[in-house]
């Protein structure tokens, strides 16, 4: 691998990194299977291309983002604990609407940033080149949402979502209303995937409807991965565990396209192959070391 392959994959990791964090609250905090995120990502690119090109500041942009993506989640969590929806199905017709949602914001199915101010601009205009200025800006940003998410998980709040994905009957009957909990909890989760997604689009230079296919897979597989190699113990540890998968994650992905064997070789197209392999073999590692481990 080159060294711009090694720091395209480092800034790959940092800016899907917080869209694991995200998937990592819902699958592994709350215990709620959510493929929301397909949708709520290009959601936060399109809301973030949208008002930076009617004006508006690529930092406010972002939290404008954010707020669009809690509320896709909050829909989501809304059809499963106000009308019984199964969790699954209610976050796929989320998923299936915001398909719509997001061609109406940006009124088709791409807007473009060529030449836009982005989140970027503040270091390159001290002339640092954009492949070194891009995984410092996301490394950034990951790090502070990653600090963020460990605070938040110790506040009273915090512990009433951990506490309603491992027995919510128990907060319960503590007089903790699970359902505003699960709203506020699927909310965060599609608010820091919609910050992934604005962040990319402002990196890519534009925003498109299909750019979140795959999403949740690739959040999964970074969960994964992370826990399998960095272990998954307690709250801090379980989310820079989660970010470091996303950059290991991407990293084996630059790895697997750079191979070559023979006339063999992976394309772009092979990804969501590579993925599958890459999480069987997380899945099955540990299996593995502790057989060979035995006595």
């Amino acid at each position: 691998m080159t060294w711009y392959a090694f720091l395209g994959a480092l800034e790959q990791g940092f800016l899907y990194g917080i869209m694991v964090l995200g998937v990592y609250l819902t699958f592994r905090v709350l215990d709620f299977p959510d493929l929301t995120v397909d949708g709520s990502l290009p959601l936060g690119a399109s809301v973030s291309a949208v008002a930076i090109s009617n004006g508006i500041d690529p930092f406010l942009s972002l939290v404008l983002a954010m707020v669009a993506g809690f509320l896709a989640g909050a829909v989501t969590a809304l059809l499963n604990t106000k009308l019984k929806i199964l969790h699954l199905l209610a976050s796929i017709l989320t998923m299936i609407a915001l398909y719509s949602i997001n061609i109406r914001i940006m009124g088709g199915p791409n807007v473009s940033l060529l030449g836009a101010k982005t989140v970027l601009d503040p270091l390159m205009a001290l002339d640092i080149p954009g492949y070194l200025a891009s995984p410092c800006v996301f490394g950034v940003f990951s790090i502070v949402v990653t600090a963020v998410i460990i605070w938040f998980l110790y506040t009273e709040l915090g512990q009433a979502v951990l506490a309603t994905g491992d027995n919510s009957q128990m907060i319960t009957s503590q007089g903790v209303n699970t359902h505003h909990i699960i709203i506020l909890g699927v909310g965060l989760s599609n608010a820091l995937v919609a910050l992934s997604g604005a962040l990319v689009a402002q990196n890519q230079g534009a925003s498109d409807v299909n750019m979140g296919v795959g999403t949740i897979i690739a959040g999964l597989a970074s969960v994964i991965v992370g826990e399998t190699v960095f272990g998954k113990g307690s709250i801090p540890r379980a989310c820079v565990s989660a970010l470091l998968g996303s950059v290991l994650y991407r990293t084996a992905i630059a790895l697997a396209l750079g191979m070559k064997w023979g006339r063999f070789s992976f394309t772009p197209s092979d990804l969501n192959l590579i993925t599958a392999l890459l999480v069987v073999a997380a899945l099955t590692a540990p299996k593995i070391k502790a057989r060979l481990t035995a006595p």
